[in-house]
């Protein structure tokens, strides 16, 4: 398929594509196209970006939004899969056998390339365009939707390869420079410009599972531009585009949200190897303990993770821990235990016990330490795998999912 005629479905989805301008509000991630809303291509501006002196490529100015282009767009992609389920965590039916688009780019002179789990989920075929003529078939190599990661693979002798360089997110500071490069509304190698609005965000995965250490962007991120690469002022990968919060509105607000590139790094060689991820799992929602809770509570701290919901039969469950069983009407559950240590290390927040957690393996087991009806009590759990997707009470250990409209 020529890159016009993709437009022209693109331009005819938007009159008659119902089903997917729902997925696109509610679902949020931008991995369909056929939406409705304006299609933007922003212009090349030759404007500088600027680091902070710190920065260790060396030297303090940034390069050109030209420069940034003209260096990483040849190992940007287009992203087709065919046969994706389209399955939303947010309640809507699958959608059987569509086609889903979105975004990679490339990692490796292999063959590799980096794009949103949520665009290949159960796909049967994806294609992979270059420069936007060149197409070849791309295998899934793995897909971990708890980080909306997944890792494909071209034939390397069939396409010039340009891997794309890759920076630090957590290296990544508020009111830094961001380029994101894409193909929103499938208009590919679309560039558009802002800076990171917010860091350390909380995002809802595909699976229902929550993503820590997210980045915030105001850079135009719509459907389309999942799986582009989130840059800095040197033209270096911080993060992946992955969601936008639209407000009911049908484009993009100025609120896009990047899985950082530090947790890529530490998903991509397990996908390589074994396709998919191994995660340890508590069995456990909760939510911050905050001084305000505490008081209206009348709760005997005010720092720590507040359990509310326990996974039945789960990790937890079997250790003995217990979610409250009085609703409020801040929309908590109050009574629940308060989980304050895990394996000796402080909990003050939800997002503690879930860095807890994952610093483990199934089968791991580790001390929770916890408080309940005034008294500090210590168990011993035995954690469990991660299901592949979330039901009702079997979070992680995280906190409760950050608010997408």
């Amino acid at each position: 398929m020529t890159r016009s005629s993709r437009i022209s479905n693109v331009l005819a989805g938007l009159a008659g594509g119902l089903l997917v301008a729902i997925v696109a509000v509610v679902l949020i991630a931008t991995g369909a196209i056929g939406t409705s809303g304006d299609s933007e291509g922003t212009a090349l501006t030759p404007q500088p970006l600027t680091q902070p002196a710190s920065d260790e490529s060396g030297g303090d100015e940034g390069l050109t939004v030209n420069e940034i282009y003209d260096r990483v767009s040849p190992g940007v992609v287009f992203v087709e899969a065919q046969g994706t389920t389209g399955e939303s965590p947010f309640g809507l039916p699958p959608e059987r056998g569509g086609t889903a688009s979105g975004t990679g780019f490339v990692l490796d002179g292999e063959g590799f390339i980096l794009t949103n789990a949520h665009v290949v989920d159960g796909a049967k075929d994806v294609t992979i365009t270059f420069g936007g003529d060149e197409q070849v078939p791309a295998e899934i190599v793995g897909a971990d939707l708890s980080s909306d990661l997944a890792v494909l693979k071209v034939d390397p002798d069939e396409v010039e390869l340009q891997p794309i360089p890759l920076g630090e997110s957590g290296s990544a500071d508020v009111g830094n420079p961001v380029v994101a490069i894409g193909s929103p509304f499938g208009f590919e190698s679309t560039v558009t410009t802002g800076i990171v609005s917010a860091i350390q965000r909380e995002i809802t995965a595909p699976n229902g599972f929550s993503i820590d250490n997210v980045i915030q962007t105001d850079a135009s991120i719509n459907p389309g531009n999942s799986g582009g690469p989130l840059l800095d002022a040197r033209g270096r990968v911080i993060g992946i585009n992955s969601q936008i919060a639209t407000g009911g509105a049908s484009g993009s607000v100025g609120i896009g949200f990047a899985v950082p590139i530090d947790t890529a790094k530490e998903i991509i060689p397990q996908l390589k190897e074994d396709g998919e991820v191994e995660r340890a799992f508590l069995g456990v929602t909760t939510t911050d303990l905050t001084e305000t809770i505490a008081q209206d509570f009348n709760l005997e701290t005010n720092q720590g993770a507040l359990v509310q919901d326990v996974v039945p039969d789960g990790p937890a469950d079997k250790a003995g821990l217990e979610a409250g069983n009085t609703e409020t009407a801040q929309g908590l559950v109050a009574g629940g235990d308060i989980i304050v240590t895990v394996d000796g290390a402080e909990i003050t927040e939800s997002a503690d016990v879930a860095a807890a957690i994952e610093d483990n393996q199934p089968g791991d087991t580790v001390e929770i330490e916890f408080v309940r009806g005034g008294e500090t009590e210590t168990v011993d759990v035995e954690l469990g795998e991660r299901p592949t997707r979330v039901g009702p009470a079997s979070g992680g250990g995280g906190g409760l999912p950050f608010p997408l409209p």
